[in-house]
C-alpha cells in the first residue's frame, strides 16, 4: 500500500550489516573503574535504570555521584550467577558485559 513512498531504488541492507555499525553490547574498554575485577562489569552506556540492582542486589551497586551502576561483587554462587546473567539479559542498553 505504501511501498511507492518508500521505494528509493536501493537494495535492502541485511540486518547483520546494520547491527555491525552500532555498539549493541557492553565494551570492556569503556567499563567503569568502580567495577570489581572479574567476569561481569558495567560500562559507560549505563542509564542508571536500577534493573541490575533490583535483579542482583548482592552484585550491583549505584555510584551516587556518577549516577550509574557497577559490579561491587562477582557472583559467588550459582544463584548469584543466574541473577547477574538475568540482569545482563534485561539491561535495556546492554551496558553489562560478561567478558571481563
Amino acid at each position: 500500500m505504501f511501498d511507492e513512498f518508500f521505494d528509493f531504488g536501493l537494495p535492502a541492507a541485511p540486518a547483520r550489516a546494520y547491527n555491525a555499525r552500532i555498539n549493541i553490547m557492553a565494551d570492556i574498554a569503556n567499563k567503569y573503574t568502580d567495577n570489581v575485577t572479574g567476569k561481569y562489569y558495567v560500562d559507560n552506556q549505563c542509564i542508571d535504570c536500577d534493573l541490575c540492582r533490583e535483579t542482583a542486589p548482592n552484585n550491583f551497586k549505584r555510584n551516587d555521584d556518577g549516577g550509574f551502576s557497577f559490579v561491587c561483587k562477582q557472583p559467588g554462587s550459582p544463584e548469584e550467577e543466574a541473577q547477574c546473567k538475568e540482569a545482563q539479559e534485561g539491561c535495556p542498553v546492554e551496558a553489562i558485559g560478561d567478558n571481563g
